[in-house]
């Protein structure tokens, strides 16, 4: 084991300093909330692209994924090939449609269809669904965090809650401090940045993990024979609970990507912020093909830590930060636990930006006092709801700490229990004209409660969870428009 020295404290502090000035700098000023969150509609869209990745990418994925090709192969694959069908999808028959109006928020849509009751409900599930899913995102961050402390020997003196508070907070203070003074613009190119460190991070592991195999050639080889490198998985055992089976995962990601870029504003955000409808369709098209790249390097990463681990019984998630503190040279050590920061503050980020965004345009601009704001009483209220917002999602991070691992899980997979029933509604705004607002809001409500039951109590895969929430929506909402036809005087 080597120690965590010097020059990596310096690659981190640099890499923490280095963010905030520069979320600072590209944020620049803004005059009006619509500037301060929607950035007048001038990121090029390739900027956009890679902000999607970064902020679709957490820890978890860096910490995650290997482990997956550890324990496994490269099926998780088939999932990144549904994204791309499921974007696909966003770009061709959801973005049209929002682009038709000048809408601040993804959520508008239901407001011009379906009243301003279903608009504020579905951004009230937006912001609980965003607040436990990012909360506990950060809170997962620390865990390898303080995994690496430990390792090295670091903070020995402080308590285990201490030093994850401890990182809780330092992430998400440095991470304030660009979002509130610099807004999307500052989320949007630090999420570049921070993408590219954490791309950089992987690529570094890929290079050292490989420099201390024996023959990275032989063991690449002998990884395909043991069916590592196997993308597609067409076996019909177990079907209901198996996540990686191949019709699963394509109809699964492409349901669970139109869902989550699509009818989950943390990621439209993106989206408004380009110049024109072409370049919101390239930006969301090129972020579903650079996941697939970026699966596939972490991916390999797994693969080629288990040659240099030789296949020992590890739990996944535990497999890179065990490398990380036993195999990595000073200065690099600092790279990765940068990179992870990156994969961190940029979700992070993004999730204040976009609750703080919908809480203003969804729920206060249509009332009486909002109608009457400023735009400089709008942008005041906007930097003090993100301030607000931020503190929430710490507090949300810090209150995982000592829960049992079930209900972290259960956390963790709280997306799953709403994304079905938003992109349900969205459906039933565009393609369903006949559907009044109140079957849609029963199709909505009775698709969450299904979810939650299906998501506690079976074990049926999760890849189906958006499909089954989606179905739901649809039906319920089409059973409800026939039997409780609103009465007409």
């Amino acid at each position: 084991m080597t120690l965590f020295s010097a020059l990596d404290w310096t690659v981190v502090g640099l890499y923490l300093i280095g963010i905030v000035i520069f979320g600072l700098f590209k944020g620049g000023k803004q005059n009006s909330a619509q500037d301060y969150f929607l950035s007048e509609k001038k990121i090029h869209w390739l900027v956009v692209a890679l902000s999607i990745v970064a902020t679709e990418t957490s820890s978890l994925t860096f910490i995650s994924v290997p482990g997956i090709a550890y324990s496994g192969n490269f099926n998780f694959l088939q999932l990144a090939l549904g994204y791309i069908v499921g974007r696909v999808g966003v770009a061709y028959f959801l973005l049209p449609r929002y682009y038709q109006g000048s809408l601040t928020t993804v959520y508008a849509l239901l407001e011009s269809r379906f009243g301003l009751k279903l608009r504020r409900t579905a951004s009230v599930v937006f912001i609980i669904t965003r607040i436990f899913a990012d909360g506990v995102r950060l809170y997962a961050t620390a865990i390898p965090l303080v995994a690496i402390f430990r390792g090295y020997q670091l903070f020995s003196e402080a308590s285990e809650p201490m030093l994850y508070a401890g990182a809780i907070l330092v992430i998400a203070a440095a991470t304030l401090i660009y979002v509130q003074f610099g807004g999307v613009r500052a989320v949007i190119w630090t999420d570049l940045v921070q993408l590219c460190i954490y791309i950089l991070g992987g690529i570094v592991a890929v290079v050292l993990i490989s420099e201390k195999l024996p023959a990275p050639m032989e063991a690449l080889s002998e990884a395909y024979k043991q069916g590592k490198f196997a993308v597609f998985n067409f076996s019909w055992q177990n079907l209901w609970s198996s996540p990686y089976q191949f019709f699963w995962a394509l109809i699964g990601g492409a349901a669970l990507s139109m869902a989550s870029h699509g009818a989950d504003y943390i990621i439209v955000q993106r989206l408004f912020a380009t110049k024109e409808l072409r370049s919101s369709q390239k930006a969301i098209i090129a972020s579903g093909i650079i996941v697939l790249g970026q699966f596939a390097l972490f991916l390999l990463i797994g693969v080629l830590l288990h040659a240099f681990y030789n296949g020992i019984a590890m739990r996944g998630d535990e497999v890179f930060p065990k490398f990380i503190v036993s195999g990595l040279p000073s200065g690099i050590a600092g790279l990765v636990v940068a990179a992870m920061l990156s994969a961190a503050m940029s979700t992070l980020s993004s999730s204040i930006n976009a609750i703080a965004s919908s809480t203003v345009f969804d729920l206060y601009a249509a009332t009486a006092r909002g109608k009457r704001a400023t735009p400089e009483e709008k942008l005041k209220l906007s930097k003090l709801i993100s301030l607000i917002w931020s503190i929430v999602l710490t507090l949300s991070a810090i209150a995982y700490l000592g829960l049992s691992r079930s209900v972290v899980e259960i956390a963790l997979s709280v997306a799953s229990f709403t994304y079905g029933g938003l992109l349900g509604v969205f459906f039933l705004c565009l393609f369903f004209e006949r559907i009044e607002s109140h079957a849609a809001m029963i199709g909505f409500l009775t698709s969450i409660a299904v979810m939650t039951l299906i998501i506690t109590q079976t074990s049926i895969a999760w890849t189906l969870y958006t499909i089954i929430g989606l179905a739901t929506t649809l039906l319920v909402a089409q059973v409800s428009s026939w039997l409780f036809k609103p009465q007409t005087v």
